[in-house]
């Protein structure tokens, strides 16, 4: 067992559900393994229904209190947390890269990005600002305040099994909000060791049950945590499909969600590009991650001028590409996260192969211990379709174009809307790339490519990638309901609009 492992408290078989009291789960019990060697790394024993009832109800009780302590107070509780995660960054990103098969880099680089939101949060506990309106009424004054939710569930996917929870519960910590977490059975380890970090600092102030953890099918919990009145909001991060389900239940029970879906991500590269730049930004946009972010770059659309040199460049450099343990900080592709998504890579090359597709670099699984296959790249046929379906692996489709509104019409004309770029020197075709008229992702970049997305803006995508917004900017909006007051200070009862009404 790695030392790290029982630096976090990793156990050979943990419990599923965390909250202050919580009993010891009886739920089956599962294995994970390590999708680099297929060793493995531990169990979890399951939580059931009776687990999740005990988690709400510590959930609630807890909030009636976490909402009336002030929300600067909150945020010093979060500023702790976010140390502790310092304190332990190279121990939780190891397990990060154990557990998913991200480069050590990679999982590194998520824990710093949960720092970064928890030092975001600790300002931002300063800053729920309101709005003063004047009132049409003399002796009245108006004006919006926000309130916590209370219970968030969030529900979180394998590919960023610790940044993607702290983007929610550290903004939910600070809004007065208290966070049920059940993370993807493909990462339920990080899930645990997170918890435990940040859970100590609740617990060491008398905070137990703010956040509290709950692992179990998604048959018996998951379906029984969205439909759940008394959680007001549902933050999913996950596939389209499973998107869909989980907003139709939350709607029909007039709650809140918050949904983070799959992507289709495209990058154009214009003649005048640099193009050592989009070629190094196209790399890591389609191979980072081995393809498993829902921001990595699935196509490309080069200019017809550039478009047969730049595909020889970028099929030497796919070729140079180097795969192997994520743990050697010579990789630079790891596994993907199990053998169904290996499974999926090879049925969506065959497709694509069938369709007029030519595989340009790669296609095939690489015969050695764990899930590793080759990152793929295939020159486009005009019968092709598959490129229209997100597959979560390191798959890339090279399109050609001839004039930029052509390319932007192409990029858009998918059914996902989640990130996008263009590599130009141009200033008008940057422009035109982010006016109304450009880009209809959520995430529009000038010569940067698709993936790496920074916690001070509003993260998120449209149309099928949800409309859901998290991390920086305004997004704390999603977690609190505004309320708007108005105050009558004079001795008469003026009616607005000038209605008249007399005794």
């Amino acid at each position: 067992m790695h030392d790290f492992l029982t630096r976090l408290g990793i156990e050979e078989i943990n419990s599923g559900a965390w909250a202050p009291g919580a009993r010891e789960t009886t739920g089956r019990v599962v294995g994970k393994s390590d999708p680099a060697t297929g060793e493995h790394i531990a169990s979890v024993k399951l939580a059931n229904l009776e687990d999740y009832e005990a988690v709400v109800a510590e959930a609630q009780r807890a909030f009636k209190e976490w909402r009336m302590l002030p929300a600067p107070k909150r945020g010093e509780l979060v500023r702790e947390m976010g140390n502790a995660m310092r304190d332990v960054k190279d121990d939780l990103g190891a397990l990060v890269t154990l557990e998913t098969g991200k480069l050590l880099s990679e999982g590194t680089g998520e824990v710093q990005e949960s720092i970064d939101i928890a030092d975001f949060s600790v300002g931002l506990s300063r800053q729920l600002y309101g709005l003063t309106m004047h009132s049409e009424r003399p002796g009245h004054r108006m004006y919006e305040q926000w309130h916590p939710m209370g219970l968030v569930g969030c529900i979180t996917a394998f590919n960023f099994p610790n940044a993607v929870w702290a983007w929610n519960s550290m903004i939910a910590a600070i809004c007065g909000d208290v966070t049920i977490w059940k993370p993807s059975l493909k990462a339920p380890l990080t899930a645990i060791a997170t918890h435990k970090v940040c859970n100590a600092v609740l617990e060491k102030h008398g905070w137990g049950g703010v956040f509290t953890l709950i692992i179990g099918e998604d048959a018996e919990v998951g379906e029984t945590m969205i439909n759940d009145r008394r959680l007001p909001l549902i933050s999913a991060t996950g596939s389209t499909r499973m998107g869909r389900h989980v907003g139709q239940a939350v709607a029909k029970r007039l709650g809140r969600s918050l949904l983070e879906l799959g992507g289709n991500n495209a990058i154009i590269v214009e003649p005048d590009a640099d193009l050592d730049l989009a070629l190094m930004g196209i790399l890591f946009g389609a191979v980072g991650t081995t393809g498993q972010r829902c921001t990595s770059t699935r196509r490309i659309y080069l200019h017809e001028s550039i478009a047969e040199d730049f595909t020889a460049r970028l099929t030497k450099a796919y070729g140079s590409v180097r795969v192997g343990n994520p743990l050697d900080s010579n990789t630079l592709m790891g596994p993907l996260i199990d053998e169904d998504a290996v499974r999926q890579y090879e049925e969506a090359v065959a497709t694509a192969k069938a369709q007029g597709g030519e595989v340009l670099a790669g296609g095939k699984r690489i015969d050695r211990g764990g899930s590793y296959v080759e990152p793929c790249l295939i020159k486009a046929s005009g019968d092709m379709d598959i490129w229209r379906h997100e597959t979560f692996a390191p798959i890339l489709y090279v399109f050609t174009y001839s004039d930029l509104d052509e390319a932007i019409a192409e990029q858009n004309g998918v059914d996902q809307g989640l990130s996008s770029s263009i590599f130009t020197g141009g200033f008008r075709a940057a422009e035109e790339f982010l006016s109304h008229r450009g880009s209809d992702c959520g995430i529009a970049n000038v010569n940067i490519g698709t993936s790496g997305a920074e916690i001070g803006g509003a993260f998120g995508g449209e149309k099928d990638t949800g409309g859901g917004r998290e991390s920086g900017s305004d997004a704390w909006r999603a977690y609190m309901r505004r309320q708007t007051c108005t105050l009558n200070w004079s001795k008469d009862l003026p009616l607005a609009q000038g209605v008249s009404f007399d005794l």
